[in-house]
């Protein structure tokens, strides 16, 4: 039998850390994750024996050896069971609290025996008061964790994170575990409410455990460590329950957060027992209804960016270690925002924390999306009553991250429930971000709702397949279900195009027809169909951009699961990501290489949309230049007509396009008497030989 043993440590609690220093009070922090010891059996009995080795955080696909059939309804276990020893030298004090980060599928503790408590949720953490049981003075405790073996362990009304694209749920303690050690009072939460105008931060602190004391807040910079500003509350009396109280802290010198300059503070909280330490950005965030426009910082700002669905990467077969990777999750942020990404929905569902704390130090805007995809078909029917505490849950969690603007309470659902979930709660974020109830009605005029235009979906569904050259006949405001129309909010396109590949460049089963239909399956190369997906999804970025009527354009996605080898479904997969070489995280190089363009800051799009043109014929063409950042743009618009590589003909034109603003040059162009096979490319010149973003167009001349 292993033991663990620690002395009183630091470390990340309730998305509050440890702070070192002149504490009033000391919080002590037990840190556990690491390998434990797993076994399977029914839901109500500890298994007699533990023959398996399992990492925390992880899942349990990750055992050694490995369990048969996870995943999956079996009949082979229940439940999964962790263990692992550990033991806390000197006394216990008043407050011995575990806190699983995420565990599923619902998740209950035993300490030494005993019965500690049970959390439903499979998506916020869970909270285990262990003072009753836990044992100091060096000696050892046994810590027992049971989850459900399948979502089918989880009640009727409760949401279980059904996706209609997965085949394996695998349980799992999937985020961190930790012991927290404090004397009264004992600080319970930390929010923080930027206010960037008046150049302080509000902070509200709960706190537990009769007593009087000081409450001191000291906020320095984050990477410094050089101090910015405190408030002291003197004599606070603290009751029986949950005590809440208030200051600000004024922040001198404020510097903002931005995904351009993702700067961050942290903010030290000290009582006579306790003390906790949160970080925070100066930044703030809203949805504007009339201009349909993100404000970041009080300016517009265009949201250019991707998904995460972390849950579907979960079962995808490289995945390994990597979402508990703090490197790999850092190269991934990176690389997304190589590709002039500044926003990322995580899609149905949240991934480790770690991951949020990446996101705030590299600077990417989070649509935080909780797991809820109902269709009109799904095998779960969540209620307002059980969405509601895991929407607290997950708010108290998440609300000091600068990284999370939108609370997006659910994915393609039509259902009353969400609405009346948000609406319970959303007071409780003093930031007041708006949120996004999928396609159910918006309840406020500060909210948005999310599009997804999939033009090629016709293809899939009918005998009638899109073309490319009907975007010239598509409006460009993307269309809205019935219910979202029941206020004039902001629009985010999140999702969009429907052509798909496979990692290995073959069609997923819902894009299987659309490759038929444009003759690129069967009988075409892995290149044909990569070069067709990277041109298209190029040419559709940039339609949805140009045009300005969204708040947001979000491709779909950045990173899911790949399927390969089966056409058809249950084992096939639905959608995918764009990565050849998942540890390298190189992505497929025409995706890179047109995707990247077409999310240029300084975006441009060619108006031409035909795939055929007649001989000698004179066009009139249209190149939009949008500009999303803050200062005017000066360059040079310039239309190629190339054949087989060659430059046919070559026109430029002067362009300022004003900061946010943008600008449609207008060309003609003479189509050339020779048929065959031409493309048009519209180009952005910076200076007198420095080529950039550029927007290409094949056709025919008959």
């Amino acid at each position: 039998m292993r033991t663990w043993r620690f002395v009183a440590g630091w470390c990340v609690v309730a998305g509050l850390a440890m702070g070192a220093g002149e504490a009033l009070g000391a919080r002590r922090a037990v840190p556990l994750d690491g390998t434990w010891r797993a076994a399977q059996g029914s839901m109500e009995m500890i298994p007699a024996a533990f023959e398996h080795e399992v990492a925390v955080p992880g899942l349990i696909d990750m055992a050694r050896p490995a369990f048969e059939e996870v995943g999956k309804v079996s009949d082979k276990r229940q439940a999964f069971w962790y263990r692992r020893t550990f033991a806390v030298e000197g006394d216990i004090p008043a407050v011995a609290m575990l806190k699983v980060h995420k565990a599923r599928y619902c998740t209950k503790v035993w300490l030494n025996g005993q019965a500690a408590g049970e959390h439903l949720p499979c998506f916020t953490p869970g909270y285990f008061d262990l003072k009753r049981f836990i044992k100091g003075g060096g000696a050892e405790n046994e810590l027992v964790i049971r989850v459900g073996a399948n979502r089918e362990s989880v009640p009727p009304g409760q949401p279980s994170g059904w996706d209609f694209e997965k085949y394996l749920y695998i349980p799992g303690i999937y985020d961190s575990v930790e012991l927290v050690l404090a004397e009264a009072p004992y600080i319970v939460n930390v929010q923080t409410a930027p206010d960037i105008e008046g150049g302080r931060v509000r902070v509200v602190v709960e706190l537990k455990g009769a007593g009087t004391t000081a409450v001191v807040c000291e906020v320095s910079e984050d990477k410094s460590g050089q101090a910015a500003g405190s408030a002291t509350l003197q004599g606070v009396a603290v009751g029986d329950g949950v005590t809440t109280v208030e200051t600000a802290v004024p922040i001198e010198g404020c510097r903002l957060w931005s995904p351009e300059d993702p700067f961050l503070y942290r903010l030290h909280v000290r009582t006579s027992g306790d003390s906790a330490t949160t970080r925070f950005g100066m930044r703030s965030f809203r949805l504007d209804a009339e201009s349909g426009r993100a404000i970041l910082n009080g300016k517009p700002y265009m949201m250019r960016g991707t998904n995460v669905c972390a849950y579907r990467f979960f079962e995808d077969g490289q995945r390994g270690d990597k979402p508990w990777r703090a490197e790999w999750v850092r190269r991934l942020h990176r690389t997304f925002k190589g590709m002039h990404w500044n926003s990322i929905r995580y899609c149905i569902g949240f991934p480790p924390e770690l991951w949020y704390d990446i996101a705030d130090e590299e600077g990417l805007l989070i649509q935080d999306e909780f797991p809820i995809w109902l269709l009109n078909k799904a095998p779960e029917d969540p209620v307002a009553e059980k969405i509601i505490p895991e929407y607290t849950e997950w708010m108290r969690e998440r609300w000091n991250h600068p990284c999370v603007v939108i609370w997006d309470a659910q994915n393609e659902s039509v259902t009353k429930e969400t609405g009346k979930a948000l609406t319970a709660v959303r007071g409780l974020d003093l930031s007041n971000r708006p949120w996004d109830n999928g396609w159910a009605e918006p309840q406020t005029i500060q909210d948005c709702v999310e599009a997804h235009p999939y033009l090629f979906i016709r293809s899939w569904n009918t005998d009638n397949p899109f073309m490319i050259k009907e975007v010239a006949n598509t409006s460009p405001a993307p269309h809205l279900r019935g219910e979202q129309q029941a206020l004039a909010v902001p629009i985010v396109i999140n999702e969009y195009a429907w052509l798909w590949l496979n990692r290995d460049g073959t069609p997923t089963t819902l894009t299987k027809n659309i490759y038929e239909s444009l003759g690129l399956w069967p009988g075409s190369t892995t290149e044909q169909r990569r070069r067709l997906y990277a041109r298209y999804l190029a040419a559709l970025t940039e339609f949805w951009r140009a045009h300005r009527k969204c708040a947001g354009v979000l491709h779909f996605c950045g990173l899911g699961y790949s399927r390969p080898g089966f056409e058809e479904r249950p084992l096939g997969g639905a959608t995918s990501d764009h990565f050849i070489d998942m540890e390298k995280l190189e992505f497929e190089p025409m995706f890179e290489q047109y995707v990247r363009d077409a999310f240029a800051p300084v975006g441009v799009m060619l108006d031409f949309w035909d795939d055929r043109a007649t001989a000698g014929a004179r066009l009139p063409l249209k190149v939009y230049v949008t500009n999303d950042l803050y200062e005017a743009w000066d360059g040079a618009a310039k239309l190629v007509l190339l054949r087989d590589g060659q430059v046919v003909a070559e026109q430029i034109k002067a362009c300022k396009v004003e900061a946010l603003g943008s600008k449609v040059v207008l060309f003609e162009q003479a189509i050339p008497e020779a048929p065959g096979d031409y493309q048009l490319t519209a180009e952005l010149v910076v200076g007198p030989t420095r080529a950039g973003t550029r927007s290409l167009r094949d056709f025919t001349v008959r």
